[in-house]
This record gives C-alpha cells, sequence and structure tokens, in this order.
C-alpha cells in the first residue's frame, strides 16, 4: 500500500501538478488599438508600469484572443470595437518590467467617446504627432510599427529584423 501511496504522490507532483520551480511560461495578453475617426484611443495606467498605454490586459484560461480583446477594449475604454484583425505579436521577454509576456497586438474599430473604465486612470484619443512621450511597456515600439503600416509599409518589411 504504501509503494502505491508514492507512486501516486509521484503523479500528482509530477504530471497534474504545474511545477513553478522547474517550468514558467510568459503571460499571455493582448493590446488593441482602437481606430476612431479623429485618432487611436490610449488609456492613462493607475497601476504600475504607470503612463499612457494601449487598452490591453490578460487572457483568460479559456477564453479566445479575439474575445479578449473585445472584453480588454469594453472594460478599459467602455467602447465597443468591431471584429479585431491580428497585428502581430511582441514577445521580447523585457517588455514587461513586471514579467515575461506575449502579447497579441489588434486592429479594431470603434465609434464613440471612450470612457476610462477598470485600471483605467483616463482614456484619450490621440493622433501620431501628438503621442504622450510616458508609454508603458513596449508600445511606443508598437505604435511606431502600427503607424508604418499605416502609411503602406508591408509587414513583412517592419518585421523583418524584430
Amino acid at each position: 500500500m504504501r509503494g502505491l501511496l508514492k507512486i501516486y504522490y509521484i503523479y500528482i507532483r509530477w504530471f497534474q501538478m504545474p511545477n513553478s520551480l522547474s517550468h514558467r511560461n510568459p503571460l499571455l495578453t493582448v493590446d488593441i488599438i482602437i481606430e476612431i475617426p479623429s485618432g487611436i484611443v490610449l488609456i492613462r495606467r493607475n497601476n504600475p508600469p504607470f503612463g499612457w498605454a494601449l487598452p490591453g490586459g490578460f487572457v483568460d484560461y479559456g477564453e479566445a484572443l479575439e474575445t479578449a480583446a473585445i472584453r480588454e477594449a469594453k472594460e478599459e475604454t467602455g467602447l465597443d470595437i468591431g471584429w479585431p484583425e491580428q497585428f502581430h505579436a511582441y514577445s521580447a521577454p523585457n517588455r514587461d518590467p513586471r514579467h515575461h509576456s506575449v502579447t497579441m497586438v489588434f486592429i479594431a474599430s470603434a465609434a464613440g467617446t471612450p470612457c476610462a473604465g477598470d485600471d483605467a486612470g483616463a482614456a484619450r484619443i490621440f493622433n501620431e504627432t501628438d503621442l504622450p512621450k510616458n508609454l508603458a511597456f513596449d508600445h511606443a515600439r508598437i505604435l511606431s510599427d502600427y503607424f508604418r503600416y499605416k502609411g503602406g509599409e508591408k509587414k513583412s518589411v517592419i518585421f523583418q529584423h524584430h
């Protein structure tokens, strides 16, 4: 009996329960570039890292990326977005100072006036020429890539050296 308990313990320990000491995965997030007729929507973060950021957040277990993007856009800006288009995945280990995360960036359109919600302290509309200087995470790079794409550059050119 004791031998069976030991085998059961090893099975549960190594095959059923995550072992955070020997195996870690990046966290999965989404960010949304919300296009409205007068610009794009950014939120001012109430939590570290502080600064202006694209609306976004963590993908819930069992949630599709597109569903997470729609949910996060609504929670943080109050806007209902159209079906989001995948733009690019950003995965540099240092893109988030808190931990290694991978984000799928989406582009979506919306109408209306953004209203800060969830953990956003403010929501504002910006253009390429008036972006705030204090962008959180790697959002300056993401927005630079986005404006290049909107300017007509192909993704294969923009992302060839990422």
